[in-house]
């Protein structure tokens, strides 16, 4: 028989251990909103270099971009470069930005080269299949999806071509921006990020994307605003942050909006079921 003593212990431990676990998922996502705070503000840095910039063209073709600050690339012989940043995407070139979803980015070389460095690296993805076929969780660049180094500034918006590759891939070093490649690296769902940011254990980057997770943190919307503006398009600002709504209902009063919804209801298509996206079924946590 379990005497007071034990189970005091018990509820003791059990306490300490549910307080560790939240204190957990507390610096998890302070760690995550931080991650999003640098990468809006490599867009924001970026953008404001009228001769490096990424050029308008290319962002207007976009149908995702992943933003993924300090890359470190490590080499002796054989390199390596790993990192971790935030993708969003769109069904639409006119359609608003989806919430962001953590990925990870991982990459190796050889031959002759030594030394260190750190990136933030940029990948503009011109195709939805560049996005979507993200099959078993991962994407490899220049395997699964062609790559190529994006030109950059004025010059670069005149001789953009959408069409020479799915992803162009860009680098910031040392105050320098350009086009950069990195075929061989492999992009991958970051699962715990996501489950720390949304709050949620088990969410999905599908979850993420198709509007059924949680709302995210302001920083998520900071991070949408600053790529709204750069790709000109408009900011995701709903209650429900992945529910689209009409810029003419936006306009109408609540109180209004309540007496034209059954005739909008009784005209409005059915409407679709939420899209999937198949990046992180099989991928490692």
């Amino acid at each position: 028989m379990i005497n007071g003593n034990k189970i005091h212990s018990i509820l003791l431990a059990s306490g300490l251990l549910a307080l560790s676990f939240a204190n957990y998922s507390m610096a998890g996502a302070a760690r995550e909103e931080g991650r999003l705070l640098t990468a809006t503000e490599v867009l924001e840095d970026v953008q404001g270099m009228p001769d490096q910039r990424l050029p308008d063209t290319l962002l207007a073709h976009a149908y995702g971009i992943a933003v993924i600050p300090d890359v470190t690339q490590i080499a002796f012989f054989f390199g390596g470069r790993h990192g971790n940043g935030v993708l969003t995407i769109r069904d639409t070139l006119n359609s608003p930005w989806s919430n962001p979803v953590f990925i990870s980015l991982t990459g190796g070389s050889w031959g002759l080269q030594a030394g260190a460095q750190s990136s933030d690296i940029i990948l503009v993805f011109t195709t939805k299949s560049g996005v979507e076929g993200i099959a078993g969780g991962k994407l490899t660049l220049g395997a699964d999806a062609s790559v190529a180094a994006g030109p950059v500034g004025r010059q670069g918006t005149a001789a953009t071509d959408v069409s020479l590759a799915e992803i162009y891939s860009y680098a910031r070093t040392r105050g320098l921006f350009g086009g950069v490649a990195i075929d061989g690296s492999v992009i991958a769902i970051d699962k715990s990020a996501n489950s720390s940011l949304y709050g949620k254990r088990g969410v999905t980057a599908s979850d993420i994307l198709s509007g059924q997770a949680p709302t995210p943190p302001e920083t998520a919307q900071r991070f949408l605003a600053r790529l709204a503006t750069a790709t000109h398009t408009a900011v995701r600002n709903s209650p429900a942050p992945q529910a689209d709504i009409p810029a003419s209902a936006a306009r109408v009063p609540p109180a209004s909006r309540a007496q034209v919804a059954p005739a909008a209801a009784a005209t409005a298509p059915a409407a679709e079921p939420p899209r999937t996206y198949p990046l992180d079924s099989q991928s490692p946590n």
